[in-house]
């Protein structure tokens, strides 16, 4: 079905990530942006209010048919739960209660994870760091594809079924790319799901548990929020390795479509990224950005330039001594 992509490897380059440079420009010219730094003091009532709702949603849908547990799974609360892994990236950032606080935010990623079914948060964080660190960085950034992948999903279908796929890349590629030791707070985080998916079966029985579960992964899959994974830093022009997303799903996703900015000053939480913009402009008007991330999807799969091999990669000073 379709032509094969036509890249074979993938965008290699010899340079810094943009962001570093970009971020000392920003700062001398508008210091004033620090004063967007800093928890966002919103954000704990909205993703309490997220989970709880997800919580009776477990007793609504625990006597319906099978089929509206899946359709109720992928156009609500599914919709929820990837809304909830993007809270869980900006606590990540400590924007939930602070620097100061950072435990207090690992505890509360732990929280906002409980709908989401499988244990993710300290995970996340674990891996986010570098990804933050070492954007492209060869076996240090897991969200870059491996090479199997850019080999294989090669086809329009193929790249479909890794869409579909995605959220199986997503959290098995760490263990392949680059493994850690598992961390006393991911065992906290495995504990604490289970329990809750327990006292959740104990009470209302299994439908509960397979919404909440098909939820996430079918909407971190082939779905129209998901559109972001590709949205954010597959190059789609070339010499261009991140790009914002200014639409109206930003309302859903915590800001996180405001990826350039993000990627300048990661403690600025989501919710304050617009004003980064309009306060520095002329450094983010001229960039290009998607409009749409139903486009983003419908061009990654049936553009023969565009698939898992489209990413920036470089060889970062930590992976070369190793």
């Amino acid at each position: 079905m379709g032509n094969r992509v036509t890249r074979g490897d993938f965008e290699w380059v010899y340079t810094e990530q943009p962001h570093t440079q970009r971020r000392k420009e920003i700062l001398a010219k508008y210091p004033e942006i620090k004063t967007l730094m800093g928890p966002d003091p919103h954000l704990k009532w909205i993703v309490s209010g997220m989970v709880f709702m997800q919580l009776l949603a477990c007793y609504l849908v625990k006597d319906l048919s099978w089929k509206w547990i899946f359709f109720w799974a992928y156009g609500f609360g599914g919709c929820i739960n990837h809304s909830l892994t993007l809270a869980i990236h900006d606590i990540s950032h400590n924007v939930a209660f602070g620097n100061k606080q950072a435990k207090w935010n690992r505890w509360f990623a732990i929280f906002a994870n409980l709908p989401i079914g499988v244990p993710y948060s300290a995970s996340f964080k674990k891996y986010h760091i570098d990804h933050h660190r070492y954007l492209g960085g060869d076996s240090l950034d897991v969200d870059v594809p491996t090479d199997f992948e850019g080999w294989f999903f090669c086809t329009p279908l193929r790249k479909l079924l890794w869409l579909f796929l995605q959220p199986l890349f997503y959290s098995l590629r760490p263990l392949y790319v680059n493994p850690k030791a598992i961390t006393r707070m991911e065992i906290f985080n495995a504990v604490i799901q289970f329990s809750i998916d327990l006292i959740i079966y104990y009470l209302w029985g299994l439908k509960p548990i397979i919404y909440l579960i098909a939820g996430t992964i079918l909407c971190m899959g082939l779905h129209p929020i998901s559109g972001h994974f590709i949205a954010e830093h597959y190059m789609f022009l070339k010499g261009y390795e991140t790009y914002s997303y200014y639409g109206p799903l930003n309302w859903l996703t915590f800001n996180v479509g405001y990826h350039m900015e993000h990627h300048d000053f990661p403690s600025i939480p989501g919710c304050r990224l617009p004003m980064v913009k309009k306060i520095a402009a002329e450094y983010y008007d001229n960039l290009p950005h998607h409009k749409s991330w139903i486009r983003v999807l419908w061009d990654f799969v049936f553009d023969d330039s565009i698939g898992p091999y489209s990413r920036v990669k470089r060889l970062c000073k930590l992976a070369k001594e190793s």
